[in-house]
């Protein structure tokens, strides 16, 4: 089953701009406009200062594999054909408490190490929905 024919994520209040943008191939975060905290994923509130006014800001898109699963079992035929799969929880480079979520691409789920570099990349699923996935680098 390809890409397009998994369930999609759906934009919400908070994350429409992190979409739009993923969509054009950026990876941004919020930046409080009170503190300075780099949040992600997205939501209205700052957690440290609770400042309800942030920037979007752009990141590196590069970081260190924090934690990960390789999934063995089909718990959706969308994903039937991509078994097994990783999924990381990836510390982004651009500080120390920001992390995001993804699939990894480009490798087997194997050979993923603790603290392995990796790089964010893009995937156009069709017209309305690119994915941010990880590679190594």
């Amino acid at each position: 089953m390809s890409l397009a024919e998994r369930p999609r994520p759906q934009a919400d209040r908070d994350s429409a701009p992190w979409w739009e943008a993923v969509r054009r191939h950026e990876l941004l975060v919020q930046k409080c406009d009170g503190c300075g905290t780099l949040r992600f994923p997205p939501r209205a509130i700052c957690a440290r200062c609770r400042s309800r006014e942030s920037t979007w800001t752009p990141v590196s898109g590069t970081g260190r594999v924090a934690s990960w699963i390789v999934n063995h079992q089909i718990f959706m035929r969308a994903f039937a054909d991509e078994v097994p799969y990783a999924v990381l929880h990836v510390r982004l480079d651009d500080a120390d408490d920001l992390f995001m979520y993804g699939d990894l691409t480009g490798a087997d789920p194997a050979d993923v190490t603790p603290g392995m570099p990796v790089q964010a990349v893009f995937t156009d699923v069709d017209e309305d929905l690119t994915l941010v996935r990880w590679r190594p680098r």
